[in-house]
C-alpha cells in the first residue's frame, strides 16, 4: 500500500523533533549544575527554558484532541520563575516533557490529520499544531545550545560540522 502525504509528514516531523530534543540533550548533559542555572542580563537560564518547555509540551500533548492545549492548570508565568534546579531536576524535566510529545504522536493514526486541535481556544489543523509546537521547540533548543556554547567556550563541542570542516565533511573525511 502507497504511504499517504500525513504519514509522510509525521514520520519527518518525528523524525525532526527526535533531532531537536537530542540537541538540548546532548548540550544539557555536558553543562554543570551552575552553567544550568546561569542567568545572564536577565535572560532565561537552560533550567527556565526547560521548566518552560515541559510546560508547553505537557499542556499542549496532554488530552490533543479533547481539550484546549493551554490547561487552565499551567502556570506559564511561574514557569519562567528563576529558580535553581538541580542537574538531575533539569534532565527530569527535559526527558518527561519530551514523553509527553513522544507519546502523543505515537498515538496518531492517518484518520486523525483531518481533525482540529485547540490551543488558546484557536482551531489548527494537526498539521498545523505539529508545525507550530516543532518551531517553537526548535526556538528554544537553539537557546540552550546557545547558552552551552557560550558557557563551554573553548572546551565546546561542536553538535554539528565543526568550523572549518565542511570540505572534510562533504569528502567523507569527517571524523567527530
Amino acid at each position: 500500500m502507497e504511504d499517504s502525504v500525513f504519514k509522510d509528514f509525521l514520520a519527518s516531523a518525528k523524525s525532526e523533533l527526535l533531532r531537536y530534543k537530542k540537541l538540548g540533550s546532548d548540550t544539557i548533559e555536558v553543562l554543570d549544575e551552575r552553567e544550568l542555572n546561569l542567568n545572564t542580563r536577565d535572560a532565561n537560564s537552560v533550567a527556565t527554558i526547560v521548566k518552560h518547555l515541559h510546560g508547553n509540551m505537557r499542556s499542549r500533548w496532554t488530552n490533543l484532541f479533547t481539550e484546549d492545549g493551554e490547561k487552565p492548570d499551567r502556570n506559564r508565568d511561574a514557569e519562567f520563575e528563576s529558580t535553581d534546579l538541580s542537574r538531575q531536576q533539569v534532565i527530569d524535566l527535559y526527558h518527561a516533557g519530551w514523553a509527553f510529545v513522544e507519546t502523543a504522536l505515537a498515538g496518531l493514526t492517518e484518520e486523525d490529520a483531518s481533525r482540529s486541535v485547540f490551543i488558546r481556544n484557536e482551531p489548527l489543523s494537526l498539521i498545523q499544531a505539529i508545525h507550530r509546537q516543532m518551531t517553537h521547540y526548535a526556538y528554544h533548543i537553539g537557546q540552550i545550545v546557545f547558552i552551552g556554547k557560550q558557557c563551554r567556550g573553548a572546551k565546546w563541542k561542536s553538535l554539528s560540522i565543526p568550523r572549518g570542516r565542511s570540505s572534510e565533511y562533504h569528502q567523507g573525511k569527517y571524523l567527530s
